[in-house]
């Protein structure tokens, strides 16, 4: 990304780290990157109240539950389809 065309509510006061170099290194998900910037540019984006970012960083971080919690459902429903449930790890004696 060419830092020349970066706003700068987008880099910190001062050691100047930007919040997409922040999102890199801790390898976030989209959802949590982008709530996580939303929370470091809040209040200093011209005619953006902070209200409004932190509002738009939960709604990524309800998009990021929601995904897993469907996650979770799809991978309890692959176990249950691919468990054979006359299967007896210890022929009944567990």
């Amino acid at each position: 990304m060419d830092s020349k065309k970066l706003p700068a509510y987008y880099t910190g006061k001062y050691k100047k780290i930007k919040a997409y170099e922040v999102i890199s290194d801790y390898d976030l998900t989209y959802n949590i990157g982008t709530a996580v910037t939303y929370l470091l540019r809040s209040g200093k984006k011209p005619n953006n109240p902070t209200e409004q970012d932190i509002k738009k960083a939960i709604n990524h971080l309800n998009f990021e539950l929601e995904k897993l919690k469907l996650q979770t459902i799809n991978d309890k429903n692959y176990i249950n389809e691919n468990t054979d449930s006359s299967y007896k790890c210890c022929k009944g004696k567990c």
